[in-house]
């Protein structure tokens, strides 16, 4: 009896979860329905900030006009890991032709990977590919590639997020060893704005985030404040 009810409780957890991915993968299509759309009537050749949900949740378009800084455009969807961000690369990079373009796409490609796959040899492969594309389809953009965001890896397990016991900090910072070594090769900017969010352990601030991955305004403000010099 104990192992049927359990069983049951299992069928009702998975199918939950098959439902919120797929209320998620809706909404994540009409953000880039609405985004296709947005990019009809924006002006080209303007400052763009794309990538996931660290991306998307940047109020920089306010900021910037706040501060009598150039025009920028945010084109985030949370969610995104680089095969997304691949397969909808001409919405969410090439049709705004940024003349300034920061990106930071991969950190839910930090995951666990089906049995055989590496997700480091994945995330470096798909990166390398959109520099590639950026190169060919954006020769004269002055590029910067942004170092992935720390993350309280105490909080996010506090909330059973099993996920954060491969995107740790360890696992970040070689992340961001091969987006610099990209940078390089690619000719493009590598820069790193994220002295303001860590603890003294190098973990973000835990009263900057409430999940442990994400931050609050302050947060924002705080990375805007360093990136003011380049835009």
């Amino acid at each position: 009896m104990t192992e049927n009810r359990e069983h049951i409780a299992q069928e009702i957890k998975a199918e939950f979860m098959r439902s919120l991915a797929e209320r998620f993968g809706r909404e994540q299509e009409r953000k880039l329905k609405n985004y296709r759309q947005q990019n009809e009537y924006i002006k080209r050749g303007k400052t763009l900030f794309t990538g996931s949900s660290l991306m998307e949740q940047f109020p920089i378009a306010e900021y910037c006009l706040n501060d009598g800084l150039p025009v920028a455009y945010n084109r985030g969807i949370g969610g995104y890991t680089t095969d997304d961000f691949l397969a909808a690369i001409d919405t969410v990079l090439l049709d705004p032709q940024p003349s300034k373009l920061f990106i930071n796409i991969g950190t839910n490609d930090i995951r666990p990977m089906p049995e055989g796959e590496d997700w480091f040899e994945h995330l470096s492969k798909n990166y390398r590919r959109i520099c590639d594309i950026i190169r060919e389809k954006l020769p004269d953009a002055e590029v910067y590639m942004m170092a992935y965001y720390p993350v309280n890896g105490h909080v996010a397990l506090a909330q059973d997020n099993s996920a954060m016991r491969v995107r740790t900090n360890e696992n970040i910072d070689r992340a961001n060893r091969m987006v610099r070594k990209l940078a390089e090769e690619y000719g493009f900017n590598y820069i790193d704005v994220n002295d303001g969010l860590k603890d003294e352990q190098g973990n973000l601030k835990a009263e900057r985030t409430m999940d442990g991955i994400h931050f609050d305004p302050a947060g924002y403000r705080t990375v805007f404040e360093r990136l003011k010099k380049y835009l």
